[in-house]
């Protein structure tokens, strides 16, 4: 039910009653002239909030975390995390707070979370502040994902601060208020098996399936299926996220999320013409974090996970690593499964097929296709389109066609608009964001309202956007991202 600005919303602390361990009390630092710039009404709407109160003064001096209802308890949560396969054992909630969680209209517990709410003990030198462009960075690339159907963090607004931030120049501040299933994370339990308490870990696996897998605590072995849900659910996303040439940027173990939500949209960024070796960190010299290595790296994380509830899988330690170790391996058989079968919907194909997928995948890298609209103009050449044109050897790409064709189901009509289905025809192109970032930092904001209105509906061509179908001009060179802190 909506709420007005007397109670704008009634938190609970499950996470901070039930771990007191993994937290720090904290408050946000103070905003001097808060200036709502984005409200996610729909999400809004989600919670159970009235839209229009968030927008009124007491609601935009919430959204920084000031003006909190009585009895709240924000928190700075502690985690540890490999970054970069180098392990850190204190990171934690630098520069943001958990507000608490919100019970939606569905009957799910939402965390709404702060980025960008000032110093907290975590901040590690840092100013705990965040700047406007990166935060609407995150809005924009998270309402894409959640249009697209992939599991994700949300934003529900982004607020101006009135101050500056201090980065290679001067910049607008700004706080993000972030939607999460939780914010539990891999790097959670390295934290809590570092610690000193023996029977942390123990409490935060018994949180964490209470909150995201409820029907494991009756298992025999519930740890060990909590274990693998997990994997289950990263395999999937994961595969997700290759399937529309999402890159991460940054799968460090802290942001690898036990829900099986993307979380962190800090250097990340879409495919333009695909190349398995895309990489758009400014720090990821190295390539770790690649496109083609985000399912190996993703089954790594998951590992250090698998590490921690050793001691719970089994008294016996050999038994339980050999359990840990068979579930972990799976994840390759999961993550193949999920991924063949997504790119045989994309294809409009009944039944997977590897090798046409493959050979496919080969030409687009060849001949520096867009990953994006090549899918989209093979549901068009099905009604008579030509795609020949976006190859420049187009001859290979006929003898492929003629396979591909031959697996297909009659009506290709009824499969040409299954594809469309699965395949966008508007994602967050990269120079389109960075255009509309640079505008909202400059007080214009018009262009990132158009941006979210073109990603939040995907798969539905639309006549006058027809430049955010389009990948970057010729010229643009390598697109870079920074992690926005």
């Amino acid at each position: 039910m909506s709420v007005g600005t007397g109670q704008l919303l009634e938190f609970d602390h499950s996470y901070a009653r039930e771990l007191p361990g993994l937290s720090v009390p904290w408050t946000a630092a103070p905003v001097p002239a808060p200036a709502l710039l984005a409200l996610n009404e729909a999400l809004a709407a989600e919670l159970g909030l009235d839209a229009e109160a968030l927008r009124a003064p007491a609601g935009v001096a919430l959204l920084v975390g000031s003006g909190l209802p009585d009895g709240a308890q924000p928190v700075a949560q502690a985690y540890a995390g490999h970054q970069f396969g180098a392990y850190v054992p204190r990171l934690g909630d630098g520069r943001a707070l958990l507000l608490g969680e919100l019970v939606d209209r569905g009957g799910r517990r939402r965390d709404l979370h702060l980025k960008g709410s000032g110093r907290t003990p975590f901040a590690r030198g840092g100013d705990g502040k965040a700047a406007v462009g990166p935060m609407l960075r995150e809005y924009v690339t998270g309402e894409a994902m959640h249009a697209l159907g992939i599991p994700t963090t949300r934003a529900l607004a982004v607020v101006a601060t009135g101050e500056q931030v201090v980065r290679e120049s001067l910049l607008p501040g700004a706080v993000l208020a972030r939607v999460a299933a939780s914010h539990l994370r891999v790097g959670t339990f390295q934290y809590a098996a570092a610690a000193s308490e023996p029977a942390l870990v123990r409490d935060l696996a018994d949180h964490a399936i209470a909150r995201h897998f409820p029907d494991v605590a009756g298992a025999e072995r519930p740890y060990l299926e909590f274990y693998r849900r997990v994997v289950d659910a990263q395999a999937s996303l994961v595969a997700r996220w290759m399937l529309v040439g999402f890159v991460h940027g940054v799968m460090n173990t802290d942001n690898t999320t036990i829900s099986g939500e993307t979380i962190d949209y800090g250097p990340c960024a879409f495919m333009d013409a695909f190349d398995p070796a895309t990489v758009f960190s400014s720090i990821d010299h190295r390539g770790r974090y690649a496109y083609a290595n985000q399912p190996g790296i993703a089954q790594w994380n998951l590992a250090r996970l698998g590490e921690t509830l050793v001691p719970l899988i089994d008294e016996d330690t050999d038994t339980a690593v050999e359990a840990a170790t068979e579930v972990v391996t799976a994840f390759v058989e999961r993550y193949e499964a999920y991924w063949a079968s997504g790119m045989a919907a994309k294809l409009g194909l009944e039944t997977p097929d590897t090798p046409l997928v493959q050979d496919l995948l080969a030409l687009l890298h060849a001949q520096r296709v867009d990953f994006t609209r090549s899918f989209r103009a093979l549901s068009a050449h099905l009604r008579g389109g030509d795609v020949r044109p976006l190859f420049a050897e187009p001859d290979a790409f006929d003898a492929w066609v003629a396979r591909w064709e031959a697996l297909l189901p009659p009506d290709r009509g009824a499969v040409a608009a299954a594809m469309d289905r699965v395949n966008p025809v508007y994602v967050p192109r990269n120079h389109l964001v960075e255009e509309a970032v640079a505008a909202a930092t400059a007080g214009d904001t018009a262009p990132f309202h158009r941006l979210v209105d073109a990603v939040a509906s995907p798969f539905d061509e639309r006549p006058g956007l027809e430049r955010y179908a389009e990948p970057a001009p010729a010229g643009c060179g390598p697109h870079v991202t920074y992690c926005g802190t």
